[in-house]
């Protein structure tokens, strides 16, 4: 999996390229692990991730950072089926708070 990153400020933007699954998990956790102290908000942009698994509902859960508070993270760029994939997780397991990473649901569409 190639991952990019690009980061301004305080924040970071981390495009996975390719399926999100424990065979690219390390690679993306590692990615997040790496990143400087001062970033303080995390964009996943998932557009060029057209398949997620559990793994990525392992990825945007964790919000532990050894000896650091945690990062405020977003999802962007959603594919229909990581996107249905949240969309079940948020609601069958709340306390995850998957719901608040989701983007806002599109005029004239139901969440």
């Amino acid at each position: 999996m190639h991952i990019t990153t690009e980061i301004d400020g305080t924040t970071a933007l981390i495009t996975p390229h390719g399926e999100i699954d424990y065979d690219s998990l390390a690679a993306l956790r590692a990615t997040a692990a790496g990143l400087p102290q001062a970033v303080t908000d995390v964009t996943w942009d998932l557009h060029d991730a057209r398949f997620m698994d559990v793994a990525g509902l392992h990825l945007l859960g964790d919000r532990r950072r050894q000896d650091r508070s945690p990062r405020r993270t977003a999802v962007t760029g959603l594919a229909p089926q990581p996107l249905r994939l949240l969309h079940l997780a948020a609601e069958l397991f709340p306390a995850m708070e998957l719901a608040a990473r989701l983007p806002a649901p599109s005029p004239g569409r139901a969440a």
